[in-house]
């Protein structure tokens, strides 16, 4: 795997990579991904089986602006909505594809196709480089923990892919909110960093969570055991004792090993820490005999509602 460093040269080293059919991970605002050329069934097969990922879930497929996306989906009047007040930013939205280049394959054969415009300048100017939209799920094994830094990237995917471009830390820490405007009645099907409450308060009327496990999966995120350590998880524990691993949220017990998401139980610092806590107390499990960590409790509302999505999806046995 080549590690390369952000820079001009850079980047057009990682688009050459990506349009001979290679594989490069790529921050993005809200976790690393793991980028194809979107037109590409080759390098798009070449995603699914690093990841291990199945063939019937579909990829998310990035491009530099709203003019861009328009040319491989329909906006109905709320998509446009959505893409003219979020993007870029950690929005994913889902809308009837259009014919195009797109291979088959990263939309999973089916009739939508799930785009985002990131705002992270170096995933914006990967795509303008490469002068197509990238297929990019998140960058890890299928199932397992998300990563949010090149270390962890390195560490999960190591030789298995061409290149890492080397952005730092995602600001956010978790993936995009998705939502379903495919559909008669829009819903959220993966809950992010912009909540449901932001987004019903923006349209004027009430969108729903749709987070249960369908037939015919649109979206990443709608698998049901999804984002795991190798771990068991316990969740909602509020007694740790001597001996646990325990990830609190607030103030850490004293003579407790394990982190606080955040001592001042600011949501959006737990977010932000999540995965990258979870990797480095999976390690510090596996050397202590793979004793399991305790979550605290997380509150639900607002950026809550996605953090705990995401933590009952990873303790799923």
């Amino acid at each position: 795997m080549k590690i390369i460093k952000n820079s001009f040269k850079g980047i057009k080293v990682a688009a050459e990579i990506l349009k001979g059919n290679g594989t490069v991970a790529f921050p993005t605002e809200t976790v690393y991904g793991l980028g194809a050329n979107a037109f590409s069934n080759a390098a798009v097969t070449k995603v699914y089986k690093i990841k291990r990922r199945p063939i019937s879930n579909p990829l998310i497929i990035h491009v530099s602006s709203y003019d861009m996306a328009k040319e491989y989906g329909v906006f109905n009047d709320l998509a446009e909505k959505l893409a003219r007040n979020y993007w870029p930013g950690p929005l994913t939205i889902i809308i009837k594809k259009k014919k195009s280049d797109v291979v088959e394959s990263a939309t999973a054969g089916l009739e939508t196709i799930a785009l985002r415009c990131p705002s992270n300048i170096i995933a914006q100017k990967l795509i303008m480089e490469l002068d197509r939209p990238i297929a990019a799920p998140s960058a890890n094994i299928s199932g397992k923990l998300t990563c949010t830094s090149p270390k962890d990237v390195s560490a999960k995917l190591k030789n298995s892919i061409d290149a890492l471009l080397d952005g730092g830390n995602a600001d956010l820490g978790l993936e995009s909110t998705v939502v379903d405007c495919s559909i008669g009645r829009p819903c959220i099907l993966r809950p992010g960093n912009i909540s449901l409450d932001e987004i019903n308060s923006f349209l004027g009327y009430e969108i729903a969570f749709n987070l249960g496990i369908t037939k015919q999966v649109k979206s990443p995120g709608q698998l049901l055991k999804h984002y795991s350590p190798d771990t068991e998880l316990y969740l909602n524990q509020t007694k740790p004792i001597e001996g646990d691993i325990f990830l609190s949220f607030g103030p850490h017990p004293k003579e407790i090993d394990g982190l606080t998401l955040s001592k001042s139980k600011n949501l959006a610092e737990a977010a932000k820490n999540l995965f990258s806590f979870l990797h480095i107390l999976d390690r510090l499990s596996k050397d202590k005999g793979g004793i399991p960590i305790k979550v605290a409790p997380i509150p639900s509302y607002g950026l809550g509602a996605a953090i705990n999505d995401r933590l009952l999806r990873a303790a799923e046995k």
